[in-house]
C-alpha cells in the first residue's frame, strides 16, 4: 500500500503526539512523515520516519527550502507551523510541486491572528465575544498612560507582545513583589510597574505591546476542527483544572463562540481560541490558526484532531463527530531513548 508522505517543518515537541496520532488512526490509512527542525535533538523529530535539519534563514530564502524539501521527498501534505504567513503567501509554489498545505489561506486574516492588536479591533466590530480592556503601546510614556487608566478603571494589569506566541513576553504588574524572596523561589512572571518602566525608558521605543486588564477566572482553551471551507466539526472546551490537569467541559457559552467564530472568520482544519473568564463573562486571549500546544489532551474526547484535519486536507469527508465531555485529563513524561541517526544532513 503507497504511504501518504506528510511534512511537518519547525514544530514544538508536542508534534511528537500528532504524529503519532496521525499514524495510528482509525481508519489505518498508512502515512510516511517527515520532519525538519534547526535543533536535531528536538523531541518532535523523534516521531519522524525521516528528520532533517534546517538552516536558519528566513523569508524567500526559508519558502524555498521548503518547497525543495517538498519536492525532493514527494510529499502530499505539508503541515507548517513556523513562518505560516509566509508560506501561506506562497501557497502556489507548493502546489506548483504537488504539494497539498494544511493552511489557512485567507492571508489577510492571518495578519490579523499575528497581530493581536488587530485582531482585537476586528471581534470588537463582529461583537461576537467580549474583549479585554486593553492598550497597545510602543514607547513609556504609553505604557504609563495605559497603566493608569486601567487602575483607574479597578484593573489588575498584564502585559504581552502584539505578535507574540505562547507565554513569551507575558508579564503581571504587581507592586507587592519582594525581590529578595523570589531569589529563594519560583521564577515569576511578574514585575512591579516600576521596574517596568524604567526598562522601557531605556529605549526611546519597542515593538507594539498590548497593556490590558488581567482576568482572574478560569482559563480554557477550545480546540476546533473545521472542514477545509471552514465549517465547524468539533469543538472541546478545555480548562486548567489546577496543575497538570485539564477538564474537557461542555460549556455552551464556549461553545457557542466556537460558532460564532468559525461562521464569521472560516478558519479551516485545526483551530484554536484561548479565552479567560472575568467573572461570568469569557474573554478572548488569542486565536491560534493551527493545532494547540495542549491539543493531545482534548484528543481524550475521541475526537484524533490532528489525523482529521489531515484526512479533510486530502480530499475525504468526514463524519458527524461527537465529543465526549466531563473527562479530566492529564500527563505524564515518558522516558525516551533517542535516536541519535535520526536527523540527517541534506
Amino acid at each position: 500500500m503507497t504511504k501518504t508522505r506528510i511534512y511537518f517543518n519547525r514544530w514544538f515537541s508536542v508534534a511528537y503526539h500528532y504524529m503519532n496520532m496521525i499514524r495510528n488512526n482509525e481508519d489505518g490509512m498508512q502515512f510516511e512523515i517527515y520532519g525538519t527542525h534547526s535543533d536535531p535533538n528536538n523531541m518532535a523529530l523523534q516521531a519522524c520516519d525521516h528528520a532533517e535539519l534546517e538552516p536558519k534563514v528566513t523569508g524567500k530564502e526559508y519558502i524555498d527550502f521548503c518547497v525543495d524539501f517538498c519536492r525532493r521527498h514527494r510529499i502530499d501534505l505539508f503541515i507548517p507551523r513556523l513562518h505560516m504567513l509566509d508560506i501561506s503567501r506562497n501557497i502556489h509554489l507548493f502546489k506548483e510541486v504537488g504539494t497539498k498545505v494544511l493552511v489557512c489561506r485567507d492571508t489577510e486574516l492571518m495578519e490579523q491572528l499575528m497581530e493581536k492588536d488587530h485582531f482585537y479591533e476586528s471581534v470588537r466590530e463582529l461583537g461576537i465575544m467580549s474583549i479585554p480592556d486593553y492598550f497597545t503601546v510602543s514607547n513609556a510614556s504609553q505604557f504609563k498612560h495605559a497603566y493608569e487608566a486601567l487602575t483607574n478603571a479597578g484593573h489588575e494589569v498584564c502585559f504581552k507582545p502584539c505578535n507574540g506566541e505562547g507565554g513569551m513576553g507575558f508579564r503581571v504588574i504587581d507592586n507587592s513583589r519582594n525581590p529578595l524572596e523570589e531569589l529563594s523561589g519560583h521564577t515569576q512572571n511578574r514585575i512591579s510597574f516600576e521596574d517596568a518602566f524604567r526598562a522601557f525608558s531605556s529605549v526611546e521605543s519597542f515593538p507594539n505591546l498590548m497593556v490590558m486588564e488581567r482576568l482572574q477566572g478560569y482559563e480554557y482553551s477550545i480546540d476546533c476542527l473545521a472542514d477545509s471551507e471552514g465549517n465547524l466539526l468539533a469543538a472541546v472546551p478545555r480548562r486548567k483544572a489546577g496543575g497538570r490537569l485539564r477538564k474537557l467541559e461542555e460549556n455552551a457559552d464556549l461553545l457557542n463562540i466556537a460558532s460564532e467564530v468559525a461562521s464569521a472568520y472560516r478558519i479551516p482544519y485545526n483551530f484554536n481560541i484561548q479565552m479567560k473568564y472575568q467573572n461570568e463573562t469569557p474573554k478572548l486571549l488569542e486565536i491560534n490558526p493551527r493545532m494547540s500546544g495542549g491539543l493531545h489532551v482534548s484528543c481524550l474526547s475521541g475526537i484524533n484532531f490532528p489525523y482529521l484535519a489531515v484526512k479533510l486536507a486530502l480530499g475525504y469527508e468526514v463524519g458527524p463527530l461527537h465529543p465526549q465531555y466531563g473527562i479530566l485529563g492529564s500527563h505524564v513524561e515518558q522516558p525516551l531513548i533517542m535516536d541519535e541517526q535520526k536527523v540527517r544532513n541534506h
